[in-house]
């Protein structure tokens, strides 16, 4: 059919072999895979059967566990009712004899043979007992009246004496032990609600055996079971394989075989090991892996050359073991026949195709031909020619392109001359335009020349060190930031290798993030460099240079000094941390003043009330100095906090200095000289001159014990104007300041003192000889103050503590605190009414008394929502003792402004663990007398005459 067209044969031959490729290469990897997957679903589904059967035993087994412990407690509150019905029984009994005048005994021995006849459930009684285990009432005879205090159990244990004992030490409640059944000697694990009554002095108890509540759950386990043979009977795997379930002992709880159902199934053997199948099943329970071994057909019975297939699960709370079983060639039965089905699908369809594929051979190759035939015709030098084909499709639209080459091409040939000549033309023009390019290219080279000159002049006057290497860390380029470093020329950095630029440490500690940047990462990292002596911290961005095709050809190098970001940075958190240790210092000591409070209070209580006892005097006199000294070092504390009350004024330092001076002269050893400059001071410090008197003695005194071998000490004062950026504990504001140093000759600050001075409690003093209390009272200051402080150890030695504090004209006064000059004192207090207001229960105690002693009527309130009702309802309060920091929307300075706006003329004294409390800040709060914890009764006295005369 094809013998005269060669194309037509290959185009044909080449579809059919395509074809039988294609069809045996899905045959041969599509069947095999269908095959298997279609064995493995079916296998799958096997699995997913019994798993859901596994799920629905242990969803039954636990119901049952829940309703044994709704079972338990349902007994345990029938047993608490039955207690209580016990108890109102005895007392309605106890009455009505009372009202019959019968004696108590005759009474309760009514009540025992009562309860004795007192059943419920399932032969559950009530029982009594008195302390010496004696059985009082019990339905059984052989316990009723007797003594049951050597009873013991089969284990040789007493019975009531030990429950007696635990119901004693731990009150009312469950208890379990084994007693007998009424009338029987059986021994069972019981469990009693014991109750004792103190006011008729015996116990009473009733309970439950606790083999009657497993009955129960025996009952709807045998339930559940019967329900799980159901379920198991109406399930069917493949065409014949079944689910079966078997406990430990060989049991076969469920089996869709009647003779094998209920039986014990251990003798049951594997024909191909002659082991128990049950044992073979059970050594795969739950390891995933199925156990194959051979078996009967129930159409083929006692003939065992059947494949078969288990899969085990072992339910732990009821000990079963649940399974599949399935016969392999029915797993397998449906991937055959799906098999043989897509093989006849795939003839058919084949035997189509091949068919088709002659019909396209034939349509695609008869337009060919005839192309080819114009071609030759063509080639022969016939420009005249065409093909006459007339087709819609691309055959169609080639033979049209075909003709109309021809066409074109017989035009071309006519018009060749004119356009080569043309295109001579073209050509020179071309040619001119390229030698200007050339000459435009070399003027673009000279720029570029200029441009990287300037651009290297900008990388030298850069502040960072800056260089590049290619991938084997070589020198490309470095400026002169870069080389200075290293103490190496420019131009001989060029081409050298990294390791004798920068030596080995160094590159050993950056070679982990040169390779990360040879990976292709951008990296950032810091390093620390020791030049001159001195440490420098630098911030390393190493860039990677990438070539066209993507891979790592070089890096970029910028480094730049960040020593003093860092310090700033190291300074601003030791300042974030002291903040918060203040802040816990303040805290510590309110609560501990509340403490002194109680102390203090208590101990000159005990000192006036015993004023005649020498001894007893003796002791109590250092315990009252001890806690006056407690409140002292509180009062360091709340100065550290910076919540001490400050009463900022322009100070005279010459006058201050002079008399601290003075004043120290007598406190130094002879060895010890310390004088004061104030030669460059101008400016006059806005700050309270008592507190900074102490500071500056504080300071003077730890430098005294800085020279054991004597020494100087200079204060000295100058002016400082901050208008840029300036480091002490802090960054410190712009403004003006002055400073005072205190310069000694000492041993200077260790690395620890520096870092820790400041914090409470930290000494370098021996044990006993310093609270570690100065330093952190005097930062504290200066920080309330708005000031600044600094510690270093100078070049020439010794040590160096710098206070910078505002001058008098960069602050105004928070507080306007006026005294009043009123003489009037009040002295009798007698029948008056005070209000207290304490959220501490012992210290409104001791206030309590206090304020009693001197006369007052005292009404209480715990929290400040209390007292605010007690100041709407009460008309004749004669004022008020407030602590300022309690429980409640409002505090003490809230309460007294509300008991001045209803009783103006009203006496009003405010207590607090701070100093001013709620003052600092609102400098429109109205004046009030405010007493500092912890105080005596002489202190409170003073402050409510103080009160008085405002």
């Amino acid at each position: 059919m094809f013998s005269q067209h060669k194309l037509a044969r290959i185009f044909f031959s080449t579809i059919i072999l395509i074809l039988l490729a294609l069809f045996i290469a899905i045959y041969w990897y599509s069947v095999p895979l269908i095959k298997k997957e279609v064995y493995q679903v079916e296998r799958n589904s096997s699995r997913l059967v019994l798993n859901n059967i596994f799920e629905l035993a242990s969803r039954m087994h636990l119901n049952l566990e829940s309703y044994r412990q709704e079972a338990i407690g349902a007994h345990k509150r029938n047993l608490i009712s039955v207690i209580s019905l016990a108890e109102s029984y005895v007392k309605d009994s106890l009455n009505n004899a009372k009202k019959n005048n019968l004696s108590k005994e005759q009474a309760l021995e009514s009540v025992f043979e009562g309860l004795r006849h007192f059943t419920y459930g399932r032969d559950d009684y009530i029982w009594v007992a008195n302390y010496d285990a004696k059985i009082l009432s019990h339905p059984d005879p052989r316990f009723h009246g007797t003594d049951a205090s050597q009873l013991k159990d089969a284990k040789g244990e007493l019975i009531i004496p030990r429950v007696i004992d635990k119901v004693v030490e731990k009150g009312e409640g469950f208890y379990q032990y084994i007693w007998h059944r009424l009338s029987k000697q059986e021994e069972v694990e019981k469990i009693s609600y014991i109750k004792y009554f103190p006011e008729w002095d015996f116990f009473i108890g009733s309970g439950v055996y606790l083999d009657d509540i497993e009955e129960e759950i025996k009952l709807r386990k045998a339930k559940a079971i019967k329900e799980l043979r159901q379920a198991l009977n109406q399930i069917v795997i493949a065409k014949t394989g079944y689910l079966f379930i078997f406990d430990k002992q060989g049991n076969m709880l469920a089996h869709p075989n009647p003779n094998i159902d209920k039986t014990n199934a251990l003798l049951l053997k594997d024909p191909a090991t002659n082991q128990s199948i049950l044992k073979e099943l059970i050594d795969v329970a739950d390891t995933g892996k199925e156990l194959s071994y051979l078996w009967d057909r129930p159409t083929d019975p006692n003939n065992y050359i059947y494949e078969k297939l288990s899969l085990v699960r072992h339910l732990e709370g009821f000990d079963w073991y649940i399974c599949s079983s399935v016969y392999v060639d029915e797993l397998q039965s449906s991937s055959e026949l799906l098999s043989k089905r897509l093989l006849t699908i795939g003839l058919i369809a084949l035997f189509f195709a091949i068919i088709l594929a002659f019909l396209f051979v034939k349509w695609v190759t008869r337009p060919i031909t005839a192309l080819a035939s114009v071609a030759a015709k063509v080639t022969k030098g016939d420009l005249s020619v065409k093909s006459g084909i007339e087709r819609s499709d691309e055959l169609g639209i080639l033979a049209h392109a075909f003709d109309s080459m021809v066409s074109r091409l017989r035009n071309s040939i006519e018009t060749l001359d004119s356009k080569v000549a043309s295109r001579t033309k073209a050509l020179e023009h071309t040619n001119v335009q390229l030698q200007a390019a050339v000459t435009s290219t070399q003027q673009a080279q000279q720029q570029l020349t200029i441009v990287e000159a300037r651009q290297r002049r900008i990388l030298d006057s850069l502040p960072a060190q800056i260089s590049y290497v290619d991938q084997h860390l070589h020198y490309l380029f470095a400026n002169s930031k870069y080389s200075e470093q290293f103490n190496i020329d420019k131009p001989s950095i060029v081409g050298m290798p990294m390791l004798e630029v920068i030596g080995l440490s160094m590159l050993s500690d950056i070679s982990p993030h040169i390779q990360q940047c040879l990976n292709g990462e951008e990296v950032t990292f810091n390093y620390t460099l020791v030049t001159s002596g001195k440490e420098m911290i630098t911030k390393c961005v190493l860039i990677p240079d990438f070539s066209p095709e993507n891979t790592v050809i070089g890096i970029l190098n910028l480094t730049i000094d960040v020593t003093t970001e860092k310090q700033a940075e190291r300074q601003l958190a030791e300042a974030q941390r002291m903040n918060a240790v203040g802040q816990l210092a303040g805290g510590l000591a309110h609560d501990f003043n509340n403490i002194l409070t109680i102390i203090l209070g208590n101990l000159i209580a005990a000192e006036e009330q015993c004023s005649n006892n020498t001894t007893l005097l003796k002791r109590l006199s250092p315990a009252i100095r001890a806690a006056r000294r407690g409140g002292n070092i509180t009062n360091r504390l709340l100065a550290f906090s910076r919540r001490q009350s400050l009463i900022p004024c322009a100070i005279n330092l010459a006058e201050l200095l002079e008399e601290t001076v003075e004043l120290l002269k007598g406190s130094l050893p002879s060895n010890i000289n310390v004088f004061y400059d104030l030669q460059n001071q101008t400016l006059t410090p806005y700050a309270d001159p008592g507190p900074l008197e102490n500071c500056l003695i504080n300071i003077v005194l730890n430098a005294k014990d800085a020279m054991p071998k004597g020494g100087h000490i200079e204060i000295r004062v100058s002016d400082k104007t901050v208008s840029d950026y300036l480091l002490y504990d802090d960054v410190v504001e712009p403004a003006q300041y002055v400073e005072i140093s205190v310069i000694d000759s000492g041993t200077g600050f260790s690395d620890d003192a520096i870092k820790m001075a400041f914090e409470p409690f930290f000494t370098t003093k021996s044990k006993g000889k310093g609270a570690g209390l100065g330093l952190s009272m005097v930062y504290g200051f200066i920080k309330q103050s708005r000031g600044y402080i600094k510690l270093e150890n100078p070049h020439q030695g010794g040590a160096k503590i710098a206070l910078l504090l505002p001058a008098q004209e960069a602050i105004t006064p928070e507080n306007n605190q006026s005294v009043s000059t009123s003489s009037f004192h009040v002295d009798d207090f007698q029948g008056q009414l005070m209000l207290l207001v304490e959220d501490d229960e012992d210290v409104r105690n001791i206030v309590r008394e206090q304020l009693v002693s001197q006369g007052f009527n005292v009404i209480e309130a715990a929290d400040a929502d209390e007292a605010a009702q007690l100041i709407n309802s009460i008309d004749e309060l004669y004022g008020m003792v407030s602590d300022i920091s309690m429980p409640g929307e409002q505090n003490g300075f809230n309460l007294a402004t509300m008991l001045k706006a209803r009783s103006p003329n009203s006496k009003i004294v405010l207590m607090s663990g701070y100093a001013f409390e709620g003052l600092e800040d609102d400098n429109e709060s109205p004046q009030y007398q405010v007493l500092k914890k912890p105080f005596d009764a002489h202190a409170l006295h003073t402050a409510l005459n103080e009160a008085c005369n405002e």
